[in-house]
């Protein structure tokens, strides 16, 4: 359940990437729900355009992976507002390769997605709340993975690890203007048509999470909002790990559980 937040984000102007995902979308409700204007992006055209119509939000289609793909998403900011309030770097890539075995094409189309995107919205959107003297927020998706890589996923791992320290660092340079810069690590959400998973793999994913579920529509967002809110005015600089006690430490579920 998502707090109410009392007409706090109404008419807030909000950019999401990555907006047909499933995080996106749950995300995308959730501020809509709270009043919200929203410009959502995604690189695929139908899904994101659905959604926009049904939330009577506008969709701008654009490929993260090019530089001609964010220099589009940023125009089509531009041209619907003097700035965003809130920017939510969600769109990302995570192929499931052995560094070893990777190549450098695929290593810099993760890293195109995952850093050098958001690094480049963002700098946009700080740019433009500077100038209109906007106190905006920032919100990157990080993952469990920046903490815990595993043996066929290290290059996405070391982007969100650098997708984190990025966060931090812009958090440093953009205090004294009132903008607040965070990280969400949201838990384990089966569902994705990106990447779609055997019910197997759900079963183990779901045994290895101290709280015994996967990541629901109320969980990553909740906290995106709240980190948006002002009930979070003094967090900047941080990541918000949501996904069930999933980065505490190693986890054995006890005997005979499910």
């Amino acid at each position: 359940m998502i707090p109410d937040y009392r007409g706090e984000f109404t008419g807030k102007r909000v950019v999401i990437t990555g907006a047909a995902g499933l995080i996106g979308t749950w995300t995308a409700e959730a501020f809509h729900a709270e009043g919200a204007e929203l410009l959502l992006s995604d690189n695929r055209p139908e899904p994101v355009r659905e959604l926009a119509d049904r939330l009577g939000a506008h969709a701008a289609v654009a490929d993260l992976a090019t530089g001609a793909g964010v220099d589009e998403l940023i125009a089509a900011i531009d041209e619907r507002w003097p700035t965003a309030d809130i920017l939510v770097n969600n769109a990302g890539i995570y192929p499931r390769t052995p560094v070893a075995t990777t190549e450098r094409e695929t290593v810099e189309t993760i890293f195109a997605v995952n850093v050098l995107a958001p690094y480049q919205l963002a700098r946009h959107v700080i740019a433009t709340m500077t100038a209109t003297g906007t106190q905006g927020c920032i919100v990157n998706l990080s993952s469990g993975a920046a903490k815990r890589p595993t043996r066929t996923g290290g290059v996405y791992s070391a982007s969100k690890a650098a997708l984190e320290m990025l966060t931090r660092s812009l958090a440093l340079e953009t205090g004294e203007a009132g903008i607040r810069v965070n990280s969400v690590g949201p838990g384990f959400a089966p569902g994705s048509e990106v990447s779609e998973l055997p019910e197997e793999h759900v079963a183990k994913m779901r045994r290895a999470i101290p709280l015994g579920r996967t990541s629901g529509p109320g969980d990553a967002p909740s906290a995106i909002l709240w980190l948006c809110s002002g009930a979070a005015s003094f967090v900047t600089g941080t990541t918000l790990d949501v996904d069930g006690g999933r980065t505490a430490g190693d986890f054995t579920p006890s005997a005979g559980a499910s």
